[in-house]
């Protein structure tokens, strides 16, 4: 991943332990589905971001 993919990344929302992996983006782990929309709403808003949901159980928060 280049440093202009990485810069674009805000944060990383899921529910799945092991996919957290250390790194340079934020990530937050959520207790079930609906804390980590809750969480990745509430990240987009403060961040003037947008989600993508990657379909594995991740949100990504990033700025286009």
């Amino acid at each position: 991943m280049n440093n202009q993919t990485k810069n674009n990344i805000l944060a990383i929302v899921t529910t799945d332990e092991s996919k957290i992996i250390g790194g340079s983006v934020p990530t937050f782990l959520a207790r079930d589905e609906k804390e980590r929309e809750k969480l990745a709403i509430l990240l987009s808003k403060v961040t003037l971001g947008m989600i993508h949901d990657l379909e594995n159980g991740c949100y990504i928060i990033v700025r286009h």
